[in-house]
C-alpha cells in the first residue's frame, strides 16, 4: 500500500536517539523512497545524521505543521513503544496529518483506523489508513510449497530478539543488487514491511496459520525467481527466547535453503522484561547445530540447511574491539563472521551463495 516513491514524514516522537524509534531509524537507513522530514519535538532543529549516525540529510522538525511544507504524502509511525500503543504526544500530529490529506501507515498493535478520534476525520479520495499489523485473509495451513521453488531462500535466525536480523537481510540484499543479482526481501515485521511495501506481520497471525502466512509471503515474493535468485526472509524472535514462537513457523513456511545466524557481540543472555529469571544464550556452536537440526525437519526435499555465516552486531563496540570479536568468533566457528552494517555485506553474501 505504501508506494516506494511516496514522500514520507516519519513520526518519531522521542525515538530519534533510542531503540523505541527502531522502526523509523530502520526506514531512514534502508528505505529507498523519499523521507522528506522527521518529527521529534525533543530534537527539533538538530542534525539528524549526527544524532542517529545514519547517513541522511533529512530535516528534523517539531510538529506536523513544520513538516507539511516539505511535501509529504504519507505519515508513518516510526515508534515501536512497549505495548504497541500510540503515544499520547503523537495524537495531535496524526490528526493534523489526516486533516491535511496525508495517508497514515502504522505497524502498532493498536489499530489507528478504528480509533474514534481519527475515525471522525473524513478521508479524501485516495487517502488511507494502513494498519499493517493484521492477519491476512484466506490463510491456509502450510504445506511446504516453498521447497519446490528453484531460488535460494536465506532465513535469518537470531540468538535473541532485536539483534539485527532485518538489517542483516537488507544489507545482503543491497550487496546482491549492487552485483546485479536478482534479490528479493520478505518482510515479517513492521519495519521490514514498511521498507519493502510487502510481507506479513507474523506476530499478528494465529499460531495454526503462522507457517502458512510465511509460505504465502515467500511464494508471492518468489514469483518468476529463477535458480540464480536469492530470497532473503527477515527473521523474528529466537529459539533461545522463552517468549518467542516465531522461528519455527519461519523455518516451516520458507523452507530455507540456507541460514544466516545473527548475534550481538558479547551478549550472553537473552533480553527479557525487568525482574525475569535470566535465560542464557547457549554456546553458538550448540545454537547453530540446533537451528540446522530444526530447519531439516518438516521438509519434503530432504535438504539439511546449514548456517553459512554469522552477521555480528557490533554497534556497541569500537572499531578495534569489533574486529577482534569478529575474528575470535570466526576462528571458533569456522565460519565467516562480519558486521554487515559496519563493514558491508559482500563477504556474507559470498558465504551464503557459495555452493553447498
Amino acid at each position: 500500500m505504501l508506494r516506494s516513491d511516496a514522500p514520507v514524514v516519519l513520526l518519531l516522537h522521542g525515538g530519534s536517539d533510542n531503540l523505541s524509534g527502531k522502526t523509523g531509524l530502520a526506514m531512514l537507513r534502508y528505505r529507498q523512497g523519499p523521507i522528506v522530514a522527521v518529527i521529534d519535538p525533543a530534537h527539533a532543529g538538530e542534525d539528524l545524521q549526527t544524532l542517529t549516525g545514519i547517513p541522511c540529510s533529512v530535516p528534523l522538525v517539531a510538529d506536523m505543521a513544520a513538516a507539511l511544507p516539505y511535501g509529504p504524502e504519507v505519515a508513518v509511525v516510526g515508534l515501536a513503544p512497549s505495548g504497541g500503543r500510540l503515544p499520547l504526544e503523537m495524537r495531535s500530529d496524526v490528526v493534523h496529518a489526516l486533516r491535511s490529506g496525508l495517508s497514515l501507515a502504522s505497524g502498532l498493535h493498536s489499530r489507528l483506523a478504528e480509533d474514534p478520534e481519527f475515525a471522525k476525520v473524513p478521508l479524501a479520495s485516495g487517502q488511507w489508513i494502513w494498519d499493517l499489523r493484521q492477519e491476512p485473509e484466506d490463510l491456509e495451513v502450510a504445506t511446504a510449497r516453498c521447497a519446490a521453488l528453484p531460488c535460494r531462500r536465506v532465513l535469518a535466525v537470531g540468538s535473541d530478539m532485536a539483534v539485527g536480523k532485518m538489517s542483516a537481510c537488507l544489507e545482503l540484499q543491497r550487496a546482491a543488487l549492487a552485483q546485479g543479482l536478482d534479490s528479493r526481501f520478505v518482510g515479517t515485521g513492521q519495519a521490514g514491511i514498511l521498507i519493502s511495501g510487502q510481507g506479513v506481520a507474523l506476530d499478528a497471525v494465529r499460531v495454526d496459520y503462522a507457517a502458512g502466512s510465511v509460505e504465502a509471503a515467500v511464494m508471492a515474493a518468489s514469483q518468476g525467481a529463477g535458480p540464480e535468485a536469492v530470497v532473503l526472509v527477515e527473521g523474528q524472535g529466537s529459539l533461545c527466547h522463552p517468549g518467542s514462537t516465531a522461528t519455527l513457523p519461519l523455518m516451516r513456511g520458507s523452507q530455507p535453503t540456507d541460514l544466516l545466524l545473527v548475534h550481538r557481540a558479547g551478549q550472553t543472555h537473552v533480553r527479557t522484561r525487568p525482574g525475569a529469571v535470566p535465560v542464557a544464550i547457549p554456546p553458538l556452536p550448540e545454537l547453530i547445530s540446533t537451528c540446522e537440526a530444526v530447519a531439516a525437519l518438516g521438509r519434503p526435499d530432504g535438504l539439511r540447511p546449514k548456517v553459512r555465516a554469522v552477521a555480528l552486531n557490533t554497534a556497541l563496540l569500537d572499531e578495534r574491539s569489533a574486529a577482534d570479536q569478529a575474528q575470535q568468533l570466526a576462528d571458533q566457528l569456522g565460519l565467516p563472521v562480519l558486521d554487515p552494517v559496519r563493514h558491508g555485506a559482500g563477504g556474507l553474501l559470498r558465504a551464503v551463495l557459495a555452493p553447498a
